[in-house]
């Protein structure tokens, strides 16, 4: 476990609870790491279907008990240090969607040849600012680009504070740059869109195919999904990846940090402002509405800026009032927990 990452806290287990680490989530069935081996596991449905604990995700760590002739039991999930998560595309802008969890880095990934999207940068850069880890920008396919230098400058310009590296992994371009991350018990979560050659990347990273590589259409560098889930794996190197699926939708959810990380270079204007309360409208003396004019603030930016407040400031509401939903559903599940346990049918 040592080696998947697990730092012990010191706390006595439970009932001869285990840790494990989850390396894929199949619906309601859990694929697990323990000291034991690997194999699969469920959820002990009067903890996790009554609210009590929250639902794993690929990289968490919990607390299980081990069946070596069948499903194992995930009893709790254990307290993350870091988590990726957006709103849920299939939620009609109600549910968060946790991604990954309990990693280090954040290998935001796009192509060079037909993906690259400063504006979807920006939007990466928010949510894995708001995850508590380190991002990357990785721009991939350098082999088929011919403005290379230009493009890693864009990118730049938009990922203040993050390293932005140009590989190929046909080639092996810039894939030197990537070893300073590959350290052991560290985990990296790549993010990106179909396409842009995410299981290219972990094939080249370690040295085999560990994943396999679908092809795609030339023209568009559109194609089937090769990631069909998320999946933790462990690099001979000791450093392990946790790889997505593309993302078709990538709508914001909690990121009230994340947003000022990503956009400090807009946010300085604000405590230059005549009045503290400026709208950056019209009012005198709005130090934002004179860096757009004199060239200092693109309007690019300021308009990303204010599409991603804007989604945050919903997003946040809801947040708030489904925390609140939680809450109540947790307090509710322990009071039945407690009734049950005092009239002896708690097992």
């Amino acid at each position: 476990m040592i080696e998947y990452g697990y730092i012990p806290d010191g706390e006595p287990s439970r009932d001869g609870e285990i840790p494990a680490r989850v390396t894929a989530v199949y619906k309601d069935r859990y694929e697990i790491v323990c000291s034991f081996g690997t194999g699969q596991a469920t959820l002990k449905k009067s903890a996790y279907f009554t609210g009590e604990e929250p639902f794993p995700t690929t990289g968490d760590f919990v607390m299980i008990n081990w069946e070596a002739d069948g499903d194992s039991r995930i009893v709790r999930t254990q307290e993350r240090r870091t988590f990726f998560a957006r709103l849920d595309p299939s939620s009609s802008g109600h549910w968060e969607q946790l991604v990954a969890a309990n990693f280090d880095y954040v290998f935001i990934m796009q192509s060079l040849n037909h993906d690259f999207n400063p504006r979807r940068l920006e939007r990466y850069l928010t949510l894995a600012w708001q995850s508590g880890a380190q991002p990357v920008i990785v721009l991939t396919k350098a082999d088929l680009s011919e403005d290379t230098q230009r493009l890693l400058a864009e990118a730049s310009a938009v990922a203040l504070g993050t390293d932005v590296i140009a590989v190929s992994a046909k080639t092996g371009y810039g894939m030197e740059q990537l070893q300073g991350y590959l350290k052991p018990g560290k985990t990296i979560v790549f993010l990106g869109s179909s396409g842009v050659g995410k299981s290219s990347l972990v094939n080249a990273l370690a040295g085999g195919e560990l994943m396999p590589v679908n092809g795609i259409r030339e023209e568009d560098s559109k194609g089937r999904h090769t990631t069909t889930h998320r999946q933790l794996l462990l690099l001979p190197c000791g450093a392990m990846i946790i790889d997505t699926p593309g993302m078709r939708e990538l709508g914001m959810w909690d990121v009230t940090e994340g947003l000022g990380e990503t956009f400090t270079d807009v946010e300085q204007f604000f405590t230059q402002c005549r009045f503290s309360d400026c709208r950056h409208q019209n009012e005198p003396g709005c130090r934002v509405k004179a860096a757009l004019e004199n060239g200092e603030l693109s309007p690019e930016r300021w308009s990303s800026y204010l599409k991603l407040k804007k989604e945050a400031r919903y997003s946040a509401s809801r947040m708030v009032y489904l925390k609140d939903q939680q809450k109540k559903a947790k307090s509710r599940a322990r009071t039945e927990k407690q009734k049950r346990k005092n009239s002896g049918s708690y097992r």
